[in-house]
């Protein structure tokens, strides 16, 4: 009995996507394949071809093929999808979204998901068709050891050596947000405190409960009109917070243009006064009290507050941009990234969400391994913590990582920082971790849990973040509930954690004083003698600052609510990814509502500017 099949192939809407050459589709059923069939164009580029295939029945559609052929060996395509209707008027949709080079065949499933009867099967036929997974699954990319003790990454040698779809397009654009709020306040005490709640680093602070031995501030401190003290304030009010950077201890400093450079390894207490704002209110510069280790108030002389609070921000610069920034999203991410193409199918429900999420960040870290880290990189160069300090650092942060702290519901709860006023990366945050959350649970085929056990592409995916990425073993996920935590703080690192901690370095590191890449002094072991003159003399110099703020540079991405690649087929969850676009859209009202009464605005959790993916 024959069929016809009515072919649609689209090209991806993206510069220099289309093909000189000729292109040629198979399809293949469960009743076996047909013939080559020649897509027709109208064009000196193919950009979009049809072609009807008269066949014996195939039976249920299960992959196709295309190829190119043409003398332009090295001409690349980037088809978007591919539709094929039958003649009983089923429709396949085959998602591509991947570049093709040379004259090969490349297979690609439909992308519609299966349930089998003992095994979930989102990827297409498992035992029966293993084969399959060996044509269209994942890409043959390797793990590289970049420095022991750290994450690993992806193996490349030079930028062209990365997977075509995981490098920029040609159609990115430069743009610079520069605020001057940052010189005009960043002496004051209250946006002092306001930085880390909502600047780009806001992952040091948590609710002080007890004092540490090694911080001895006076406990009978009196606070403001209300006389009460420091050891209420404490243990009955819950005002007092804390931000100590005990992991900065004993890091090795950098030298640049033959000067050797300081970092502080600070304490930092904060009081929550009655107008809800977050005051300094004692710092001590080094981890061990004495007397040449003195704790510095507010009370003291204008340059030794000032200073005190400079190594504060001098030392979170370093912090914030090598665990919180480069590790902890950068980093991840891309062991995320390697790890979905390595195991899982283009089709498995998981790879369709989280490929969004991993779009070019092979790129950008190859970027920065070389920009950024490498023996002539810009933060090896520059930074405090440069030279030998950047692996030490690194090393410790990844030692002290835990899984808690990347689940923003985990890491609020932990550091006590659920009531806190005026805290929007939480609240912004805590809102667009639960939209995702909704999503990853309204769209999974899994609905059991030994579903998720016997998913053996699954537990290999994750089972490689573990060893590559948390340098650590882990068995296997054992339910569902696991399991979309897990893919939620995939989706909510790559793109909405990335943003927070990235999208304001210009804003707050642009006016350099409000974040020094390093001190060129020793931290003062005594008060009294700061003045401008010393005050000026410890900030970088000017070739370190300019060369600093030239790292902060960014590209435009796709936000949260953009799906450009269609890799969901089926009507249902086609229909739970505009749920989660009308709910990301209605928060971006409200947080656009918000910040027309602040007067500094915060936007960098709003879904409209959040990029999908750590691509800057």
């Amino acid at each position: 009995m024959k069929a016809e099949y009515q072919v649609t192939v689209y090209t991806q809407d993206m510069a220099y996507a289309g093909t000189k050459d000729d292109v040629y589709i198979t399809l293949v059923g469960k009743r076996g394949s047909s013939q080559h069939g020649k897509l027709g164009r109208n064009k000196f580029f193919f950009h979009r071809g049809d072609v009807s295939i008269d066949h014996m029945n195939l039976g249920e559609l299960l992959l196709i093929h295309l190829e190119k052929r043409g003398l332009v060996i090295k001409d690349s395509w980037l088809p978007a999808k591919v539709e094929v209707r039958s003649s009983n008027g089923k429709l396949y949709v085959f998602p591509i979204y991947h570049w093709l080079k040379g004259n090969k065949k490349h297979f690609f499933r439909e992308g519609a998901g299966l349930i089998l009867s003992h095994v979930l099967c989102p990827s297409g036929i498992r035992t029966a068709h293993s084969w399959l997974t060996f044509l269209c699954c994942s890409v043959l990319l390797r793990w590289a050891v970049y420095k022991e003790g750290i994450p690993l990454c992806m193996k490349a040698d030079t930028l062209m050596s990365l997977p075509p779809d995981d490098r920029y397009p040609f159609t990115r654009d430069l743009e610079l947000v520069l605020s001057d709020y940052v010189m005009k306040h960043w002496r004051e005490d209250a946006f002092f405190g306001y930085q880390f709640l909502n600047g780009v680093n806001p992952m040091m602070i948590r609710r002080c409960k007890t004092l540490p031995s090694k911080f001895p501030v006076p406990s009978n401190m009196i606070f403001g009109k209300s006389w009460l003290t420091l050891r209420t304030e404490m243990k009955v009010t819950g005002n007092i917070y804390l931000s100590d950077y005990n992991i900065l201890d004993g890091v090795e400093t950098n030298t640049i243009n033959g000067r050797k450079q300081f970092l502080a390894a600070p304490l930092v207490l904060f009081h929550k006064n009655e107008y809800n704002e977050m005051m300094p209110i004692a710092i001590q510069l080094k981890q061990k009290p004495g007397k040449d280790n003195p704790i510095f108030f507010p009370t003291d002389s204008e340059y030794d507050w000032l200073l005190a609070k400079t190594y504060v921000k001098s030392a979170d610069f370093n912090l914030h941009e090598l665990n919180y920034h480069l590790l902890r999203t950068h980093l991840l991410a891309e062991v995320f990234a390697v790890s979905l193409q390595r195991n899982l199918p283009r089709v498995h429900p998981v790879f369709k969400l989280l490929i969004r999420h991993t779009r070019y960040t092979l790129q950008i870290n190859f970027l920065a391994r070389n920009l950024l880290i490498s023996k002539i990189g810009i933060l090896t160069l520059y930074t405090a913590s440069g030279g030998k300090g950047i692996l030490t650092l690194l090393e410790k942060s990844v030692y002290s990582m835990t899984y808690r702290s990347l689940c923003i519901p985990d890491d609020i709860a932990d550091r006590g920082l659920e009531d806190v006023p005026n805290f929007y990366y939480r609240d912004d945050g805590l809102k667009l971790w639960n939209i995702m959350h909704r999503l990853v649970v309204s769209i999974f085929y899994y609905k059991y849990d030994w579903m998720v056990q016997n998913d053996a592409e699954l537990q290999n995916w994750i089972q490689e973040i573990f060893e590559n990425g948390f340098l650590r073993r882990r068995e296997k996920f054992t339910t569902v509930a696991e399991l979309v935590k897990f893919v939620t703080m995939v989706m909510f690192t790559c793109s909405a954690q990335h943003a927070a901690v990235n999208n304001g370095q210009y804003d707050f590191y642009g006016w350099m004083p409000n974040g020094p890449s390093t001190m060129q002094e020793p931290p003062p072991t005594q008060k009294g003698k700061a003045d401008e003159a010393s005050f000026l003399s410890t900030l970088p110099d000017v070739e370190t600052t300019v060369l600093i703020m030239a790292t902060t540079l960014g590209f435009d991405s796709n936000n949260l609510t953009c799906f450009v690649e269609e890799h969901f087929t089926e009507d249902f969850p086609r229909y739970k990814v505009t749920v989660f676009q009308r709910e990301l859209k209605k928060l971006s009202k409200e947080i656009y509502k918000r910040n027309r009464d602040l007067e500094l605005p915060y936007t960098y959790l709003d879904p409209k500017l959040v990029e999908n993916s750590v691509a800057i």
